[in-house]
């Protein structure tokens, strides 16, 4: 098992005027424990095809990680953000688990 540490994204709505909401990205340094370490490729009809993660990393969970974790959408991995897709709740920590390159807008 490997160690991990890097920033999480967190996407929260923001009213930017009366009736109009845009999510806005924050980002949080975290560190915790590389549990699994896998790669796949997907779309083998395609010429180029898709790069997608399936590591799962397991975080000590501080407040605001635990009461926000369905606000999580990209994690930083070897240089580049991933997005999370699925996050499991096991008090105190926070397993997640990594898919396909994250294309969303940053903080």
């Amino acid at each position: 098992m490997g160690k991990w540490s890097g920033k999480i994204g967190y996407s929260s709505p923001v009213e930017v005027r009366p009736g109009v909401m845009e999510h806005q990205i924050t980002e949080r340094s975290h560190v915790g424990d590389l549990i699994r370490n896998t790669r796949r490729t997907e779309g083998g009809d395609r010429i180029i095809e898709n790069l997608v993660l399936s590591n799962s990393v397991s975080l000590v969970a501080d407040a605001f990680a635990m009461n926000h974790f369905f606000e999580m959408v990209y994690i930083t991995m070897f240089g580049t953000k991933w997005k999370i897709s699925t996050v499991e709740v096991k008090p105190p920590r926070l397993i997640l688990q990594i898919g396909e390159v994250y294309n969303g807008p940053t903080a």
